[in-house]
């Protein structure tokens, strides 16, 4: 679910006042270091720079990032450069990530393969859960020495396309935090289309949450735009 955005919006915040305001966000997160980071903004797309220490903060200031009001897209150009204290060797990070999801007890135990080189992680495997897959990532991100996670594990398809689309629609409508009415569902086999529109980012990345909850979706597409013009009502 970590991804760049591609939204729309209807906003009249100049990108001066975009930009001050992700300034004064990521000075308002607590584990990001806001002297480290650069912020470009233009046509209301934002562009962030810079170094981190870990991959943690690197995902930390996007999320903070996308909290802001009136930012269409985000190209997150964040690098991460380890503290000479942070660097472990690949097998270290390797033996330690695995560690993490032994005694995680909602991944099945040799589920999941991990495989390190140069501080990327990527996991492979197969699960039964996106819960599962998503806590596999969650596992190992914050580990001293990583650079980046890549979660290729699979999910074993549990219900039919029609039986998918009918219970995202129904775990859409039990949300009280999203307007089902505003957002499509489409599935061709086990990968899921959202499309509509929604008030904010928060409001799009609960409806990805919720469809990737449903038991045997592998894949979802969340083409879903953020309108602003609720703002000037």
């Amino acid at each position: 679910m970590k991804s760049n955005l591609a939204v729309v919006s209807n906003t009249n915040n100049s990108d001066s006042e975009i930009k001050n305001n992700v300034l004064a966000e990521l000075k308002y997160e607590p584990s990001v270091k806001a002297t480290d980071i650069g912020v470009l903004v233009k046509d209301a797309t934002l562009t962030l720079n810079g170094f981190v220490d870990s991959y943690w903060e690197k995902w930390a200031a996007v999320r903070a990032a996308k909290r802001v009001i009136g930012v269409n897209a985000i190209a997150d150009d964040i690098e991460v450069r380890l503290p000479a204290s942070y660097h472990h060797s690949d097998g270290d990070i390797a033996a330690a990530a695995a560690s993490q999801i032994k005694w995680a007890t909602t991944i099945p135990e040799d589920a999941v393969k991990i495989t390190v080189r140069e501080g990327f992680v990527t996991l492979d495997g197969t699960v039964d859960w996106w819960f599962q897959k998503n806590a596999a990532e969650v596992a190992v991100e914050t580990l001293m020495g990583v650079k980046g996670v890549s979660n290729l594990i699979a999910i074993k398809p549990k219900l039919t396309g029609s039986e998918i689309k009918t219970s995202i629609q129904s775990a859409f409508e039990r949300n009280a935090l999203l307007d089902s009415d505003n957002i499509e569902v489409e599935v061709s086999g086990s990968e899921v289309t959202l499309t509509g529109e929604v008030r904010n980012h928060a409001e799009r990345d609960q409806a990805e949450r919720v469809a990737w909850r449903a038991p045997g979706v592998s894949f979802v597409d969340n083409q879903i735009t953020v309108n602003w013009s609720w703002l000037d009502e």
